[in-house]
């Protein structure tokens, strides 16, 4: 007697030809085939990565990494399609070791049969260590095909050994013109969309993309949201649109990816000499949630690291707005947030002093740390200066010219080496000048001595 095959889930019916009717709008628009499928060119595209990794009878095991909203949970589903296979899916919010167990039995049964599973898991970021080694030795024999949808980046969140066993693909936000299709085609659609019962005006629908944000799902729970309060056949405006969305829910996560990405525009802005990028990632940062201290304490590395000595004035500014903002918080530490990095951004730029320093780190690596000159030596201690030469020899600058002496100051074996090479930018120029005039200074003492 054949094997009854069990009932199929909801997740399955909403991919398949059935429409359930009080699913959500976004759940019955989802494309049934890759033609359907919007935006992604670059994988799915006509020569796109996917297109030629995924074909009839060849089912890699891959990750699609990407933001919420970007197709990853559908283009796994017509993937799978288009290789062809049995589709089982997991939630890793959900699901465990058992839950994989029960899964990998039913491959192994499916496989014996002769057929495929493609095992589609959704976070798959979200299990942890011991749940992702389940899954390894099942990749690594084909006993699934394992395609994992994640927003976090992959090449932290997942295991070396899994991930080594798998093709990772990015999907990047929509663009407008992709969203915006995607809207146009669920006000149309009779079957599974709004079926015209509602008008969408140029504005409103403009609102509507720039709410969304490159989120499709995000761009149709407002737009059903907005229809479900007009009558039939009435237009809806701007201001149901944004009624409809509340706020803008910012693509943000202070642990995961945004963070270190908004952060490190941030960083760059200032590095670049835009005050403008460095204020827009500011404030990015701040109306998503970011730690208004973390942020300060960016601005106070790029003062010391990327402006240092060509503006020293940055650095206190830095520092005094990180006070400013530990002292006072939000809103109003905003104020000194912008004027900081603005200060950084516009500033003149030197990285030498941390290029000098990390030039000296390197050789105390290399050769540990060398004795101190002998003359260099406190010379406190009677006994130390009288019978080993502690600080004999030692002179003061301030008791010679321009309160500078020729003297070695380096350890003996480094004697003549140069870290410190000022920029000509800003207040650096004349440091650097200073230097090399006390340098040419030395040299025409050692030359004098020499004559003599």
């Amino acid at each position: 007697m054949p094997r009854r095959r069990s009932a199929p889930d909801a997740t399955e019916q909403l991919f398949g030809d059935a429409v359930i009717p009080d699913a959500p709008l976004a759940a019955r628009m989802r494309p049934r085939t890759l033609d359907e499928f919007v935006g992604q060119p670059h994988l799915v595209g006509e020569e796109g990565a996917l297109t030629r990794a995924v074909t009839p009878g060849h089912r890699p095991s891959l990750i699609l990494w990407g933001p919420p909203g970007s197709g990853k949970t559908t283009l796994a589903r017509l993937l799978a399609d288009r290789a062809g296979g049995t589709w089982r899916q997991l939630s890793a919010v959900t699901s465990g070791v058992a839950d994989i167990r029960a899964l990998v039995a039913e491959a192994k049964a499916l496989r014996d049969a002769g057929g495929h599973t493609i095992a589609f898991i959704d976070e798959l970021h979200r299990f942890n260590k011991s749940q992702q080694d389940a899954l390894l030795p099942h990749v690594e024999d084909g006993t699934i095909a394992l395609i994992g949808a994640t927003t976090e980046n992959p090449y932290y969140e997942i295991n070396s050994p899994l991930l080594s066993r798998m093709r990772v693909y990015r999907l990047e936000p929509l663009d407008a013109d992709a969203v915006g299709l995607i809207v146009d085609r669920a006000l149309a659609d009779a079957e599974r969309g709004l079926g015209s019962r509602v008008q969408l005006s140029a504005e409103a629908r403009a609102t509507l993309l720039n709410l969304a944000g490159g989120d499709a799902r995000n761009a149709l729970n407002t737009l059903e949201a907005a229809a479900a309060v007009v009558a039939e056949g009435v237009e809806i405006t701007p201001e149901g649109v944004a009624e409809a969305a509340q706020q803008r829910l910012l693509a943000y996560d202070r642990v995961g990816d945004q963070h270190y990405e908004a952060a490190s525009a941030f960083i760059k802005s200032m590095r670049g000499n835009d005050p403008d990028a460095a204020l827009y990632w500011c404030a990015s940062m701040v109306a998503a949630g970011e730690d208004p201290t973390f942020i300060a304490r960016r601005i106070v590395i790029a003062a010391s690291e990327d402006v240092g000595n060509a503006d020293p004035r940055a650095l206190q500014v830095a520092v005094a707005a990180m006070h400013a903002v530990e002292m006072i918080g939000l809103p109003e530490a905003q104020y000194a947030l912008a004027q900081a990095a603005s200060y950084v951004a516009s500033a003149p730029k030197s990285n030498r002093a941390g290029t000098a320093y990390f030039a000296a780190l390197a050789e105390v690596e290399e050769h540990g740390r060398l004795p101190v000159p002998l003359h260099l030596r406190p010379a406190a201690h009677r006994r130390l200066s009288r019978e080993f030469g502690y600080g004999r020899g030692y002179l003061n600058p301030h008791e010679y010219a321009d309160a500078d002496v020729d003297q070695e100051y380096m350890p003996d074996a480094l004697v003549g080496r140069v870290f410190y090479e000022p920029s000509e930018e800003g207040l650096e120029l004349k440091i650097g000048e200073r230097l090399q005039r006390l340098r040419r200074l030395r040299l025409e003492e050692r030359r004098k001595s020499r004559a003599r």
